[in-house]
Order: C-alpha cells, then sequence, then structure tokens
C-alpha cells in the first residue's frame, strides 16, 4: 500500500500495488555506486525517463553502459533535514545504481582518502575527470559511496530421507526423570510471606493500639 500526501493541500491518497519480484538476468551487479543528488526530489527521478536520464549523466563518469538504477531514496529517510520552504531547495535524493563492471578511476579518486579528507576540510573532493551531471543533477560527491557486492553463498538445505527407519534403528526414547519432591519448596513458598504478613499484622497492631496517646 502505497500512502501518499499533497505538499501544498496535505491531502493523502492511498493505493494498493501488486508488485513482481523476479531476479535479474545476469543477477545482482556486484558494482554499486550511491550519488546524493542535492537539487532533485524523490518523486522527481521516479519516472523511467528521468532515470535514463541520469543513466546516461552516470555512464559519462563510469565510463560504462550497462548501467542501472537499483533503488531510489529520498534524503530525508537517511536523516537529512526538510528543506525550507523556499524557491528551489529540494529534500535530495540518493541513487544506486549498479554494473558489472568495475569502478572508473574518476569515481575512485572520489573516494580516495584524499578525496575524504578535503571533504573533512570543507574543501571539494578530487575528481579526474569532467562531471557530466551539470547542470540537470547537482551531485554531492562528499556523499558518494562505493559498494563491492559479491553474492553470498547458499548453505545446503536438509537432506529428507524416505521417511521409513532402517534396519537396527529402533527408536530409543529418552529416559524418565527420577520423582522430585516439591513438597518443601511449595511450603516455603507458602508458608514465609505468610508469616511476613503476619508479623506486620502485629506490628501494625501493635502501633495503633498501643501506642496511642494515654495508653
Amino acid at each position: 500500500q502505497v500512502l501518499a500526501y499533497n505538499r501544498h493541500t496535505y491531502e493523502t491518497v492511498a493505493q494498493s500495488l501488486v508488485l513482481t519480484v523476479v531476479p535479474a538476468p545476469g543477477g545482482e551487479p556486484p558494482f554499486q555506486g550511491e550519488f546524493l543528488v542535492g537539487n532533485r526530489d524523490v518523486e522527481e527521478l521516479l519516472p523511467p525517463t528521468a532515470q535514463d536520464t541520469f543513466i546516461q549523466a552516470t555512464a559519462g563518469v563510469w565510463e560504462r553502459h550497462d548501467l542501472h538504477v537499483i533503488n531510489v531514496t529520498s534524503a530525508l529517510d537517511r536523516g537529512g533535514r526538510v528543506p525550507l520552504p523556499i524557491e528551489g531547495r529540494k529534500e535530495g535524493v540518493y541513487v544506486k545504481v549498479g554494473s558489472h563492471g568495475t569502478f572508473s578511476p574518476c569515481l575512485a579518486s572520489a573516494v580516495s582518502p584524499q578525496s575524504r579528507f578535503r571533504c573533512r576540510l570543507g574543501q571539494q573532493p578530487l575528481a579526474s575527470c569532467y562531471d557530466t551531471f551539470a547542470p540537470l543533477f547537482a551531485i554531492r560527491w562528499c556523499n558518494l559511496t562505493l559498494l563491492q557486492v559479491w553474492p553470498s553463498p547458499t548453505a545446503p538445505g536438509p537432506v529428507w530421507g524416505s521417511g521409513i527407519l532402517e534396519e537396527d534403528g529402533d527408536f530409543q526414547p529418552p529416559t524418565e526423570a527420577a520423582p522430585q519432591d516439591l513438597l518443601p519448596g511449595y511450603l516455603v513458598t507458602l508458608l514465609v510471606p505468610l508469616a511476613v504478613a503476619v508479623l506486620l499484622c502485629l506490628l501494625l497492631g501493635h502501633l495503633m493500639c498501643c501506642r496511642r496517646e494515654g495508653v
């Protein structure tokens, strides 16, 4: 179920969608890069035409042609702040792109330790190529994340037998537990609170009846 709201009137609309997830023909791409687009909202990058434009811009810096969008997430879901109501301010969008080819030297230099150090100083990160995203997409290169995902080996499942016991395979039930004497524990659980209650009643009666003024 998808719940949407109007930014201006705050009206909400709910719609149920049935999604069928099928594995990718070539499997999950092992090389994935996540870009933060600062001048877009999440709904602006959901249409296929906008994603195609973003893929074309990504191909210029990745130097690959087998790219495709894996995920689109609003920056507000990653802890981003709601933008001020000023013309041109956007929420920001994280776009994850995958490929079966390695990262280009341009992307590798953008996430290098020297580039991260410049980002901590508030400077522009290192980039050895022309930014093909501009001017349509303002990429925040200090938030670039490169991932190399390898498929994890699947554990072998259980081996089912025929369901018939083999010869000399009689079932041996577990031995019976020795009987236990539960009377001492029962008496302790019952008598100790009763004795404490009697003592408290005697103490309260003594204070109320024998400690009165003039007695």
